[in-house]
C-alpha cells in the first residue's frame, strides 16, 4: 500500500501494529554475501526498545528481532529479506476511554478522516512502534556501509526544552552518546536534561528537542541532481519518523545570517583528495556529496498523548475533557536517537547503490 515502503535500490516495506502481533520489515535489494545476524541486529533495537531507562515508556518489550527469510548459512542471500519482532506487553484497555474521542496533536483525527475509522488500540500504524522496523532494516545498511566504505553514523540529543549543548560534531564518540539515559554526549548537562524530563513526567506533561547526526567518511559523488538530492531524501527520511517536526541541514537556519564570502567553503587539497576548509555545506553540494561529513539536525515535537487535562472533541463532535492514561515517552529523544541513525544508512545506502548502478 502507498506509504508503507521507502527508497528505491534498497527498498524497504514496513508492516505491523503497537497492540497487533508484532511489528516487521521487509528488506528488498540488500547485496548477498553480506555476514549478519539476529544478534547483529539485536544491538540496536535495544537502544530503541521501551522501558529501557526511568525517562522512557515503562511499556516492557524485548524487541527480540527474528529474521525469516533471506540470510542462509549467516549471509545475505540477495532475496528480500524479512524480519519481525512479537508485541508481548499490549494492554489494549488502557486505550478504552480514548476510542471515541481524538487526541489533541495526534494521529486520531486525521486516521479517521482518511479512512473512515481507526485502530485506537495503540494508535495502529500512527504509534512509533513502527520504528523497530526502521532500525532492524537500518541496521543491515550500517554493517554493509561500514564494511564496504568505512561510512559511520552518529546521532545524539544536542538540545531538550531550552538546555542546549555546543559541541565539536567530529568530536563525538558513542561511547559519550551511551553514558547515560538521555543520550547527550556532554554528561553534566546530560544530567540536567535527565532532571528537565523528570519534571515534566512528573507534572504528566512532555517535552521536545533536537537530535544532532552526523555522517562520517561519506564518498564523494554521492545522491541525485534535482529532485533526489542526498540532502532531500535525508530531509523525507528524517520529517517521516513520529513526531519530527523540523530538519536542518549544514548551516541550516543560521546560515541565513552569513554573508557569502563566509558561507563559501574553500577547497584546498590534502594527500590527493579535496577537502574544504569549513562545512557550512553541510557535506554536500547541488544535492551531491562532496567528501566532507553530512551534518544534520532533527527537531522533535513533544508526545502528545499526556495525563494532564486537556479539552477536544469525540466523534459526535460533543466538547469534552480528556486525561490520557497508558504508558507513553514524556520525551521521545532517547529512543529516536538509534531511529534517526537507522533512516541515515537507510538514505546512504539507497544512493550508494544507486552510484554503483550507473558507474
Amino acid at each position: 500500500m502507498p506509504g508503507n515502503s521507502f527508497g528505491q535500490l534498497f527498498r524497504i516495506m514496513t508492516f505491523g501494529e503497537s497492540h497487533g502481533g508484532g511489528v516487521g520489515v521487509i528488506v528488498d535489494g540488500c547485496p548477498p554475501g553480506l555476514e549478519i545476524s539476529e544478534e547483529d541486529i539485536q544491538k540496536d533495537m535495544d537502544r530503541r526498545k521501551p522501558g529501557q531507562s526511568a525517562i522512557t515508556t515503562p511499556r516492557k518489550e524485548s524487541d527480540v528481532i527474528k529474521i525469516f527469510s533471506g540470510v542462509f548459512e549467516g549471509k545475505t542471500t540477495g532475496t528480500p529479506i524479512m524480519m519481525m519482532a512479537v508485541n508481548t506487553d499490549t494492554k489494549s484497555e488502557d486505550y478504552h476511554n480514548l476510542k471515541d474521542l481524538f487526541r489533541p496533536s495526534h494521529a486520531d483525527f486525521t486516521y479517521e478522516a482518511k479512512y473512515g475509522r481507526r485502530n485506537w488500540a495503540g494508535s495502529g500504524r500512527a504509534s512509533a512502534r513502527e520504528t523497530l522496523a526502521r532500525v532492524a532494516a537500518g541496521a543491515i545498511a550500517k554493517k554493509y556501509l561500514k564494511e564496504q566504505l568505512g561510512i559511520e553514523f552518529l546521532s545524539w540529543t544536542e538540545q531538550v526544552g531550552d538546555l542546549r549543548v555546543t559541541l565539536d560534531p567530529l568530536a563525538v564518540q558513542m561511547n559519550d552518546i551511551e553514558a547515560n539515559s538521555i543520550r547527550c554526549p556532554d554528561q553534566a548537562i546530560a544530567q540536567e536534561m535527565i532532571s528537565l524530563v523528570e519534571k515534566v513526567r512528573n507534572e504528566g506533561d512532555s517535552i521536545g528537542g533536537v537530535i544532532q547526526g552526523i555522517i562520517k567518511h561519506l564518498p564523494a559523488g554521492l545522491g541525485e541532481p534535482v529532485f533526489d538530492k542526498i540532502c532531500a531524501d535525508l530531509g523525507k527520511a528524517m520529517l517521516s519518523i513520529n513526531a519530527v517536526k523540523g530538519f536542518e541541514f549544514g548551516s541550516g537556519f543560521e546560515g541565513v545570517k552569513m554573508r557569502g564570502s563566509t558561507h563559501n567553503d574553500e577547497f584546498y587539497v590534502e594527500d590527493g583528495k579535496v577537502l574544504t576548509k569549513t562545512n557550512h555545506s553541510g557535506g554536500s553540494q547541488g544535492g551531491i556529496t562532496n567528501g566532507m561529513p553530512i551534518v544534520f539536525r532533527v527537531a522533535f515535537k513533544p508526545v502528545a498523548t499526556i495525563s494532564r487535562e486537556q479539552k477536544t472533541v469525540n466523534q459526535k463532535l460533543e466538547a469534552v475533557s480528556l486525561e490520557a492514561a497508558g504508558r507513553h515517552d514524556p520525551c521521545v529523544l532517547p529512543r529516536a536517537v538509534p531511529i534517526v541513525d537507522a533512516m541515515a544508512a537507510l538514505v546512504i545506502m539507497d544512493h550508494y547503490l544507486r552510484q554503483k548502478a550507473t558507474s
